[in-house]
C-alpha cells in the first residue's frame, strides 16, 4: 500500500515539540537512561468543579487531597488509599472563611502539607471588605489525621512588601526548608512574578525573597502577566518547578523552571526557564487551561503523577475565574533519557493512555506518524506513542486502541498493516480494530494482541513498523510482546 506523503503539519508539530524540550534549559551531561515505570490507569476527569488541585501521599497510605471550590468560600478535604478513591471519597469542610476582616473572601488554592510532624494548610485569601486584598496564610493541625483535630490558625505569612501574593507551597532541599509563592512585581505595574525564600518556620520566612521567574515570553503574558502555583519535584540531580501563566482561559499554560539540585537557589542565576510551555490547551482532547498542577506518585510509588485542573470547553461566558468548570485531573509524567519530564497532552477525558514498550528494547515503543503505526525510538511527540486500551468495537471480550492525541481514531489494520484511522461505522471496520488482549507471547508479565478477524495473527513489530503476523519463530513472538508503561 503506497503511504500518504509526510503531513506539513505533523513536522512542524514535531519540530515545535523538540524545540519546546530542548531550549531554554540547560542540563548535565552523561544523565542515565530514563526507565520505563509500569503503566497506571485512572479515569478523568478526577474531580469536577475542584480547581488549583494539591495531593499529598501520606506514609500513613493515604492520599490527601485540597483544592479550590467554585464558591471560593471554604477548604475542603478528602482522603483515600487509592487516587482514583479520591473521587468518590467522603468530603470534609475543615475550614470557614471568616465573616470580617482578614481571610473573608476568595480563599483560593489551598496546599496540603506535613511539615515536622503536623500538618499544615497553605491559602490565600482576600479580606471580607476587599476580596483583592489577597496574602497568603497558613493552618496548623496536630492530629495525625487530618481529617479530625483541630485547624489553628497561624496568621499571614509576612513578605517584605506587603502586596498581593498567593499560591505558596513549600519544599526543602538538603537541610533548608523554602517558601515559594506568586506576587505582584512593580516591575511589571499589574502582574505576578515568582519568588523564592528560605524559612525559619512553617509560616515565616526569612532573608530578602529572590525572584526567581518574572513573566516574559508571549505565552506568559496572554491578557495577564503572570506566573503563579509554583510546584517543586526533584528528580536526576535537578530540582523542576512547574507554574502556570497568563489568563485563567484557555490561555492559561504550564512552564517550567529547573535548578542543580546542587545549586544555591537563592541565586536566580541558578533556574532556566522553558522557552515554551510544557502543558497547553488541546482541541484534539477538548482540554482547555491546564495549570495550577502539583505533583504526586503512583500508588506503586514507580510513577510521577501530575495533578492539575482543565476546563472541557473553550468558550467561557464572563469572567473566566468564576467559571466552575475547572475540574481535577491527573496523569502520567514520563522522563526523557537525558533526565527531563515529558508532560505530553492534557489527556481527552475517560481513562488514561498508555505506552507499548518494545520487549526487550529499551526507549522503544509502538507510535504513529501520519497515521502509520511504527514501532521504535523515533518518536516524535509523546502522545503519538500513547493509547486507551477501550472495549472492543467488535465486542465479544476485545479490545481497542484509540489513539492519545486523536481521539475516535483508533488501531486498525488493512492488508496487514496497522494505521490509526476514524470510525466509519461499518462491521469491518469493527472488526479490524478489534484484538484479544492476551498475555505476553515472550513473557506472560506483558501483553501481546490477537486479531479478533484474523486468529493466529498479533501486533508485531519489525523494520521500524507495526503489522499485523503470525508468529512462528521465538523472535516473532518477542516482536509480538510489550509492556504497558
Amino acid at each position: 500500500m503506497q503511504h500518504p506523503p509526510l503531513s506539513r503539519r505533523r513536522l512542524f508539530q514535531a519540530a515545535g515539540v523538540a524545540a519546546a524540550s530542548t531550549a531554554g534549559i540547560a542540563f548535565a551531561p552523561g544523565t542515565a537512561q530514563a526507565a520505563d515505570t509500569p503503566a497506571v490507569r485512572y479515569v478523568n476527569p478526577l474531580i469536577e468543579q475542584r480547581a488549583d488541585p494539591h495531593i499529598w501521599r501520606h506514609t500513613d497510605g493515604y492520599y490527601y487531597f485540597t483544592a479550590s471550590v467554585p464558591a471560593y468560600d471554604r477548604i475542603i478535604l478528602r482522603r483515600a488509599t487509592t487516587l482514583q478513591g479520591l473521587a468518590t471519597a467522603a468530603e470534609a469542610t475543615i475550614w470557614t472563611k471568616h465573616a470580617t476582616g482578614e481571610m473573608g473572601a476568595h480563599i483560593w488554592a489551598p496546599e496540603i502539607h506535613h511539615v515536622n510532624g503536623k500538618w499544615y494548610i497553605y491559602f490565600a485569601a482576600g479580606r471580607a471588605e476587599d476580596k483583592w486584598a489577597i496574602r497568603m496564610y497558613v493552618l496548623e493541625n496536630a492530629s495525625a489525621n487530618p481529617m479530625s483535630g483541630t485547624w489553628t490558625e497561624k496568621g499571614r505569612i509576612v513578605t517584605p512588601r506587603d502586596s498581593f501574593s498567593l499560591d505558596a507551597t513549600t519544599f526543602t532541599q538538603g537541610s533548608t526548608r523554602y517558601l515559594c509563592w506568586a506576587q505582584s512585581d512593580p516591575e511589571l505595574g499589574s502582574g505576578t512574578s515568582l519568588y523564592l525564600a528560605a524559612m525559619t518556620s512553617p509560616w515565616t520566612i526569612t532573608g530578602t525573597p529572590v525572584r526567581i521567574s518574572k513573566p516574559t515570553h508571549a505565552w506568559e503574558t496572554v491578557g495577564v502577566k503572570v506566573n503563579e502555583g509554583p510546584s517543586v519535584v526533584t528528580r536526576n540531580g535537578r530540582i523542576f518547578m512547574t507554574f502556570s501563566a497568563s489568563a485563567t482561559d484557555a490561555n492559561y499554560a504550564v512552564g517550567l523552571l529547573s535548578a542543580s539540585s546542587g545549586a544555591n537557589l537563592l541565586d536566580a542565576a541558578s533556574w532556566t526557564k522553558s522557552a515554551q510551555p510544557v502543558l497547553r490547551s488541546s482541541d484534539a482532547t477538548g482540554q482547555y487551561g491546564p495549570g495550577h498542577n502539583s505533583w504526586t506518585v503512583s500508588e506503586d510509588g514507580q510513577s510521577d503523577i501530575l495533578v492539575y485542573h482543565a476546563r472541557p470547553y473553550k468558550a467561557i461566558s464572563g469572567d473566566p475565574l468564576y467559571d466552575p468548570n475547572r475540574h481535577t485531573r491527573v496523569q502520567k509524567v514520563y522522563w526523557r533519557a537525558d533526565g527531563t519530564p515529558d508532560f505530553g497532552i492534557p489527556v481527552a477525558a475517560g481513562a488514561t493512555p498508555y505506552r507499548f514498550a518494545l520487549y526487550g528494547q529499551a526507549g522503544a515503543y509502538l507510535n504513529h506518524y501520519d497515521y502509520r503505526v511504527r514501532a521504535g525510538t523515533a518518536v516524535a511527540m509523546l502522545a503519538d506513542s500513547q493509547f486507551r486500551i477501550v472495549p472492543g468495537l467488535a465486542g465479544s471480550g476485545t479490545v481497542s486502541l484509540e489513539s492519545a492525541n486523536f481521539p475516535g481514531r483508533y488501531v486498525r489494520h488493512k492488508n496487514y498493516e496497522l494505521w490509526i484511522e476514524a470510525d466509519d461505522g461499518s462491521s469491518v471496520y469493527d472488526s479490524d480494530a478489534s484484538f484479544f488482549q492476551r498475555s505476553g507471547l515472550a513473557d506472560a508479565g506483558a501483553v501481546s494482541f490477537e486479531s479478533f478477524n484474523f486468529p493466529g495473527r498479533y501486533i508485531r513489530a519489525s523494520g521500524g513498523l507495526a503489522n499485523l503476523q503470525t508468529t512462528a519463530t521465538a523472535q516473532d513472538r518477542t516482536d509480538a510482546t510489550f509492556r504497558l508503561t
